[in-house]
């Protein structure tokens, strides 16, 4: 008993963590583990729910007319779009591809669209370049400008015998796809110098600048060694008090002057990043801060449908769903308890525990409840007492052999354990191939399923035999010889 009372105690701990958890106003995990103000660890807890039930919106994305591109590099542009989808805080994105060069995108309670689709479709080509000849005041913010870097993609476009066509690919001319770019902003005619591209970046975010009076800016870091560093800080070393552009996707976001703290730490190589100012809102330096932390695409990605999915079905089924859950494992409660007597309890504190964790897992994963997702995990409540019914009639019969008590548990067990172990890995190993089919377009809703189900067979492992064991052997110790002396409280 010393054992179970040991594991009593791991269970409970267990449990009670998976309560805390499973609370509706529960707020997250922030820990400050250096004391310097910040959360080192900064994890909400929450409900995430699938595009089917909180609404949402689906984009279809197609590579942009007379582009060239292949498997290799359609996967890197869906990859790309994934993570920056999931950089702007869209959780449980699902991006996935389709034949013809198209790339289906589900934004789960999105709820600006223009934000997100300006971080998926844009090109994101980030260029630093040289404006040390620039006088101050010639050019604004937006204008348009042709950098080396983007002459050398036109021209290998004219080397491949491509036609010179898509200048928004390299240029700004964004608004109007066929028009020629304005050649009196590319300074005569003459591109000017790339000194660095996002290549060379490792990572970027949104703040707000309080220099330059609370205006929103992007923050980027430098990759030590990466393409074109080098060039750069020592661009930046020797031009103090000149102005050095930045441009995105041929357009001038701005031209600050290198200031001669910088211009030093650069030539000390000391200098591990800096400052992108450009007069942004908060959600424009969001999705500038998602493209060059998560890389710019291969090839550029034309919108081409979306559509607007409202939650009210996604209220419906939810509530059903609750109902649904909430009669099948009272039912089954019910039935073990009359059925089984006093195992049966152990049985059902079992599930309880069961349902806690679950739902416990699936905030702090967290795993995307979608109706299929939810259908998995009802379908798992079912299961979990499968085990328990093989562990009590195997019981039984040790029971009616002429078992004492302890014995005859102690057999059910063991010797429905190997049962127990073969149903639910071979279940699970169907859900993994479930799992595996359903990152296919149009079946991802089979993932889901596949997660919540798998999920709920290997907790089954944990309170279906540990768990119900240890509560049955605290319920026959507490009982002392009750149960001896009336055995139909075994269910005998």
């Amino acid at each position: 008993m010393g054992r179970y009372r040991l594991w009593l105690a791991v269970i409970l701990l267990v449990a009670a963590t998976a309560i805390w958890l499973s609370l509706p106003g529960n707020p997250g995990i922030h820990l400050d583990l250096d004391g310097d103000g910040t959360y080192e660890i900064d994890r909400d807890i929450k409900v995430v729910q699938g595009l089917d039930l909180q609404g949402g919106s689906r984009v279809l994305l197609q590579a942009a007319p007379g582009t060239s591109y292949d498997d290799t590099t359609m996967e890197q542009a869906r990859q790309n779009v994934e993570r920056r989808v999931n950089g702007l805080g869209v959780s449980e994105a699902v991006v996935q591809r389709q034949e013809g060069g198209r790339i289906i995108v589900e934004l789960p309670g999105v709820q600006e669209q223009a934000v997100a689709f300006e971080a998926i479709k844009s090109t994101g080509l980030l260029e630093f370049v040289d404006f040390s000849n620039v006088a101050t005041g010639q050019y604004l913010e937006g204008d348009c400008i042709l950098t080396t870097e983007q002459v050398a993609r036109a021209e290998a476009r004219l080397a491949e015998g491509e036609e010179p066509l898509a200048l928004d690919e390299y240029t700004c001319a964004a608004e109007d796809p066929e028009a020629e770019p304005d050649r009196a902003l590319l300074n005569n005619g003459r591109p000017f110098t790339t000194i660095m591209t996002g290549a060379g970046l490792s990572d970027a975010a949104p703040i707000l600048d309080q220099q330059f009076g609370a205006t929103w800016a992007v923050n980027f870091v430098i990759r030590k060694g990466g393409e074109g560093v080098d060039r750069f800080l020592e661009y930046v070393g020797s031009n103090a008090n000149r102005p050095m552009a930045i441009v995105l996707d041929g357009r001038l976001l701005s031209y600050p002057t290198i200031q001669p703290d910088l211009a030093s730490s650069a030539r000390a190589g000391t200098m591990d990043g800096g400052i992108i100012t450009g007069d942004f809102t908060r959600d424009e330096a969001q999705v500038l801060a998602a493209q060059l932390k998560y890389g710019a695409l291969p090839i550029p990605l034309d919108i081409i449908a979306f559509d607007t999915i409202g939650p009210s079905l996604g209220e419906i089924s939810v509530q059903r769903s609750i109902r649904a859950g909430v009669i099948g494992v009272a039912t089954v409660l019910l039935f073990m308890l009359i059925y089984y007597r006093v195992p049966g309890i152990a049985a059902d504190l079992a599930l309880l525990l069961f349902v806690v964790i679950n739902f416990a897992l699936f905030k702090l994963i967290p795993v995307t409840l979608s109706l299929p997702a939810i259908t998995g995990f009802l379908i798992s409540i079912g299961t979990a007492v499968d085990g328990n019914i093989l562990i009590f009639e195997r019981m039984k019969e040790e029971l009616r052999f002429g078992r004492s008590m302890e014995r005859a548990i102690e057999a059910g067990f063991d010797r429905a354990w190997t049962s127990i172990r073969d149903s639910n890995l071979s279940t699970i190993i169907i859900c993994a191939i479930l799992y595996f089919f359903g990152s296919a377009f149009g079946a991802s809703a089979v993932r889901g399923f596949a997660v919540t189900l798998g999920l709920g067979l290997v907790i089954n492992l944990f309170t279906a035999v540990l768990a119900t064991r240890v509560f049955l052997h605290s319920i026959v110790a507490i009982s002392g010889d009750v149960l001896r002396r009336r055995p139909k409280l075994l269910g005998v």
